[in-house]
């Protein structure tokens, strides 16, 4: 049983320099350089992450069923179209030009896409099997303008019940909602062992707030999505007692995972439903 998060904390609402979290999360999972300099020294010497194993690859699959050369395969081609997008995303970098802070190279939307990529494949190569990403920071001035909302976001959550900006906030929360129902599209559709990784995941979707115009969080509609290697019951809708802790979820989700605590915050036990 694996509890299937990742261990960094990116932000996809990050606007530093050099890709800021974005960036950190590709050194840390794939060794890319702190600087453009270092990449493209470390570019110079090692062409590409494949170049380095390619013949480790081709002797591995002379010992391969044909479901796992598939595999290995499609494995050796996310590997390659990540490269091909950082590369292309770097080919954009306008560090030379004098520009206030802003994201280099890329959109928020490429960003989200990317960042979610990433994971995806963390799993597949079993480099973590944790992760907890945020989209967008609560105090966020990100615009979405690629989806026709050039609001801040934040401001937006403060909606004071006007109509016009609760329509552009769904929107955006939408916007949200199907990045992560992609993730879990790819998840679905990666072979592993005798499943999908979807399959063999748990996940948590959701938001600290529920109306963010009071900055209260109840009700707290939450998405516990994944087979969870079977020990997650799924198709349900299930709705407690007001001022239920959220906390009895995420001790249920840990019971599920294999890691067994008595407490987590201010829980009262686990959901047998779940």
């Amino acid at each position: 049983m694996q509890l299937r998060q990742h261990d960094l904390v990116p932000d996809a609402d990050d606007t530093t320099p050099h890709g800021g979290r974005s960036a950190k999360a590709v050194r840390t999972l794939f060794g890319q350089g702190e600087t453009r300099q270092e990449r493209q020294a470390i570019a110079k010497e090692y062409s590409s992450i494949l170049d380095l194993v390619v013949s480790e690859a081709a002797d591995l699959r002379k010992n391969l069923d044909v479901q796992d050369r598939a595999r290995l395969g499609d494995y050796l081609e996310s590997v390659r179209e990540i490269e091909r997008r950082i590369q292309k995303m770097e080919e954009r970098d306008l560090t030379s030009l004098d520009l206030p802070v802003v994201p280099v190279g890329s959109t928020f939307d490429e960003r989200l896409t990317l960042m979610f990529d990433m994971i995806a494949l963390a799993y597949q190569a079993n480099l973590t099997r944790v992760f907890s990403f945020m989209m967008a920071g609560e105090g966020s001035n990100q615009t979405y303008n690629h989806i026709g909302v050039s609001d801040a976001f934040h401001p937006l959550s403060h909606h004071q019940n006007d109509n016009g900006r609760k329509a552009k906030l769904v929107k955006i929360q939408a916007y949200h909602s199907q990045a992560f129902a992609k993730f879990l599209a790819k998840l679905a559709a990666m072979p592993d062992g005798d499943g999908s990784m979807l399959d063999h995941s748990i996940l948590l979707y959701g938001s600290n707030m529920s109306n963010s115009n009071a900055h209260n969080h109840f009700p707290l509609p939450t998405l516990v999505v994944g087979g969870g290697c079977g020990k997650l019951k799924g198709g349900q809708h299930l709705k407690y007692p007001d001022q239920t802790q959220l906390s009895n979820l995420l001790l249920t989700l840990l019971d599920r995972a294999g890691v067994h605590v008595d407490k987590v915050g201010n829980s009262t036990g686990v959901f047998s439903e779940v």
